[in-house]
This record gives C-alpha cells, structure tokens and sequence, in this order.
C-alpha cells in the first residue's frame, strides 16, 4: 500500500482523545502531515493544558499510522495551545490575560476558595500559565491558602506586581491590609477595588485567570459580568437542599448577563471517616447532578469533605501541591481538565482579527 496524506489522515481519524471523546481529524488537532517514502511526520495540536497526557497521546497517534502497511518511521509532535475564547458581548479582552473563569456558589461556606485555588493549581500543574484573583473582598482567604506574606510591589507607582507561589501569580485585597482588619466598604468601593486589581495587577502572560468570587449574587457578581471578559463560570455547590437553592440562582444570574456555565463542582459530597473509613452523605446525595439535570449543564465532579483538605488550605500548601499524586489532587485535576476542554470548545475570539473602524465627520 502506498503511503498518502489521505492515508494517514483515515488512520489518525480512528485515534480518539480520551479527554474530549473527539478524534484527531474531526477536532483538527492533527495537521502537517507529511510523507517522505514510507517515512511519516505530523503534529498534534491540543487546545488545553495536557503536559500528563501528551506522551499516551503521542503512542497513540504514532501507533495507529505505524499499523499501516509499508510504513517506516513515525514522528508525531504532540502540542498544546491554549488561545483567547469569545466572552460576553461588549466587553474588550484583556491584553495579558486570554481566559477568564469565574469561580462561584450562591452561599459562603460550601468550599468555592478552596475549589478556586485547587483547579488553578491543577491547571498550572499542567503546564498552563494561571493566576488567581481574590475578588472575595470582605473575606479574602488566597493569601493564607496560598502561604503568601508580604505586600505587592510596584515598579512604577501606578500597577503592582502579582505575588507568587506553587508557579501562580495571585492577587488580592489581602495583601494590602492587615489580616484582622475588617472591610467596612460599601458596594461602590467594593467594585471599584475589584476593577483596580484586576486592571492595575501586572499579570504576565496568563493562559487562565481563576477568580474567587464573593457568594451570593450582588455588586461584584454585577460588575464582573458588565465590565471583566469572563470565559465562563464555574459554580460551587454542596448536595444540601439550601446551598442548592442559593447555587440555582448564581446559576440563573450568569446566564441572565451572558457568561456561560461550564458546570458545577460538588463539594463535601461525602464524608470519609478518618478511623474507620466509613463513607456518610452528611450533607444530602445527588443534588449537584440534579441541579445540572435540571439546567442542562455539565457535572465537573465531586469532592469529599476530609480533614486533610482543610488542613492543606490553612497550611498554604493545597492538596494539588501538598499531595500531588493523592485521590483528591486526581479529583481536582479532572475536574480542571474538563473545565479546561469546556473552554477550548467555545468559539475563539476573533476581535484581533477584525480591523478598528472609525467613522469620522470631515
């Protein structure tokens, strides 16, 4: 048999992404492809973070067009690019930032910090540029779960750079006050400091910007949703009746202004006993499926309510850090590569590629 584009093309089409459930042709991932004689070169390009999955992705695509007759070596050059993604309309992108998501519930206290700070961890821990926004400004937690200190600096007097730690760039309120000094602002100057800290922080070339929102659904929700490109929203819910019923209506308000969900994360789902193991739905079973049933939105995934989550987020080394290769860390960077996927099937943003019209009165 004589080797040919189209050739190749048939084989690497029967080589599917176990991550999206699409093949290689269908999704345009594959492409160059060149055929020198019986030798075979080509590239894969995948659209969100993959640095575990690139070499079974690789084995996979060099394996199919190895199977074909007659042919010699085999070169696949598996990639990933992750581009800017349209967003609500009306609202420019950020030069330095490509995607925005947004990480909500409807009530405090189901676990969105931690799940924020995790799924931006796993990103990065993908190979994925990320930074994290505290936008949670009466209780902004980043700078202890991230085991930052210290204030922002500045180099020219009018932007401050991001603080680091476990390869983010995070900002927050919290660098900039004292830990038990209490926010008592009202809601103007509550959205005016959350616009200066995402415009004024010098964020270097992200690929994802995670923010931690306030619960609930009122100033910063608002202003997040009219003036910030945002991607798309995550939402955080536990299987409790009432936390359900404040997650319906976070749900409700992103898709009122335009924002899309990408799904919703479980949290505290089950509760493993730490002597003897057992497992108890403390807090309710199936609610989270249901609400996505219910609204025709994607389950991420569910957490576990254990102790060593909350210890790690205290400690400023999260589970993705602290246990990188543990069952809940897993749970985290599935539910961010599905996050992640859900982004690069949105529609691309192609504002860059339309030219600035100006109409002027001579």
């Amino acid at each position: 048999m004589s080797i040919t584009i189209d050739v190749v093309k048939a084989a690497l089409a029967g080589v599917i992404d176990p991550n999206t459930g699409k093949d290689l042709v269908s999704s345009r991932s594959a492409r160059n492809i060149q055929v020198d004689g019986s030798n075979v070169a080509f590239d894969v390009e995948l659209g969100y973070p993959a640095k575990s999955q690139i070499e079974p992705i690789r084995n996979a695509a060099e394996g199919a067009v190895r199977a074909l007759d007659g042919v010699g070596e085999v070169k696949a050059n598996v990639t990933m690019k992750i581009v800017a993604h349209s967003v609500q309309r009306g609202v420019k992108l950020m030069s330095n930032v490509r995607n925005i998501i947004a990480v909500a519930s409807g009530k405090g206290g189901v676990g969105k910090s931690t799940t924020s700070v995790n799924l931006a961890l796993a990103l990065a821990a993908e190979g994925a540029n990320v930074g994290i926004l505290d936008a949670d400004i009466y209780g902004p937690s980043q700078p202890m779960m991230m085991g930052i200190s210290g204030r922002p600096e500045t180099l020219d007097g009018k932007t401050m750079e991001p603080m680091e730690n476990h390869g983010l760039q995070v900002s927050s309120i919290g660098f900039m006050i004292d830990p038990d000094e209490p926010m008592v602002w009202r809601g103007p100057i509550v959205t005016q400091a959350l616009t200066q800290l995402l415009d004024q922080t010098n964020w270097r070339d992200l690929d994802y910007l995670i923010v931690d929102m306030p619960p609930g659904t009122g100033d910063v929700q608002l202003t997040m949703s009219q003036k910030v490109p945002v991607t798309g929203a995550v939402i955080v819910t536990t299987p409790q009746d009432i936390a359900l019923l404040d997650a319906r209506k976070g749900l409700k308000m992103f898709e009122k202004v335009g924002i899309p969900i990408l799904g919703i994360v479980e949290n505290m789902s089950t509760h493993v006993c730490s002597n003897c193991g057992h497992v108890e739905a403390i807090f309710g079973q199936g609610g989270g499926e249901k609400m996505c049933a219910d609204f025709g939105v994607d389950f991420l995934g569910a957490l576990p309510l254990t102790m060593s989550i909350r210890e790690q987020a205290d400690s400023g080394r999260p589970t993705v850090v602290a246990e990188p290769d543990g069952p809940i860390a897993d749970v985290y960077k599935q539910i961010a590569r599905k996050i992640a996927i859900k982004v690069a099937e949105k529609a691309k943003d192609m504002t860059s590629k339309f030219p600035s019209i100006v109409v002027k009165n001579d």
